[in-house]
């Protein structure tokens, strides 16, 4: 005799579109938290385990390991610009929210150091790309004749405090990236994501 399942067990409906949707939404916030607590470099596997999903939904919605790494970083890089932008932004200001995500992200601090990324692979080329939007981005709120407007100054400052973001709590690493701020002579404001 065949059992059908009762009404309480039955799989639910397909939901098409709505669940590539949240596959995808799920995605991208298990490979921020995996890129935070491993870099760029994690394994696409455990971002899929992370997700609840197979590795196939993955690869519906991410062809490569740049495809990921892309979705995740831009949304840091753009904070970064709009906090650059933004009417009355201060450099103070932009560093406040470039520490935020290093504080954040072993992703974001990986991305800073874009030459350091696998160079083979097309995440090295994508993340140089969006280095120089970080760079572009400070660039146009620094004050005329500021400790760091030489050639590659800014960047090498805020690449060494990249290097000093480290500890097992994010407030560690937030004290830690004040203190590199602070023994540069730099100003920082708010540690926060943009908007704050």
């Amino acid at each position: 005799m065949t059992e059908h399942p009762r009404p309480e067990e039955r799989r639910p409906p397909n939901d098409g579109p709505r669940a590539a949707a949240r596959n995808r939404a799920a995605l991208l916030v298990a490979a921020r938290e995996v890129y935070a607590e491993q870099g760029l470099n994690a394994p696409l596997s455990a971002i899929a385990r992370r997700a609840g999903v197979g590795q196939g939904v993955l690869y519906r919605h991410f062809p490569d390991r740049s495809a990921v790494a892309a979705a995740v970083l831009e949304e840091n890089v753009q904070q970064v610009e709009q906090a650059a932008a933004a009417p009355g932004a201060t450099l103070s200001g932009a560093l406040g929210v470039v520490s935020w995500h290093l504080t954040e992200s072993a992703a974001f601090i990986s991305l800073l150091h874009a030459d350091e990324v696998n160079r083979d692979s097309g995440t090295h080329a994508y993340a140089r790309s969006l280095s120089a939007r970080v760079e572009r981005a400070l660039r146009g709120c620094l004050p005329e004749g500021h400790g760091l407007a030489g050639d590659d100054d800014l960047m090498l400052a805020v690449a060494m405090v990249a290097g000093a973001v480290t500890g097992p709590t994010r407030a560690e690493r937030e004290r830690r990236a004040l203190a590199a701020w602070r023994l540069l002579g730099v100003e920082v404001g708010a540690v926060r994501p943009f908007p704050g």
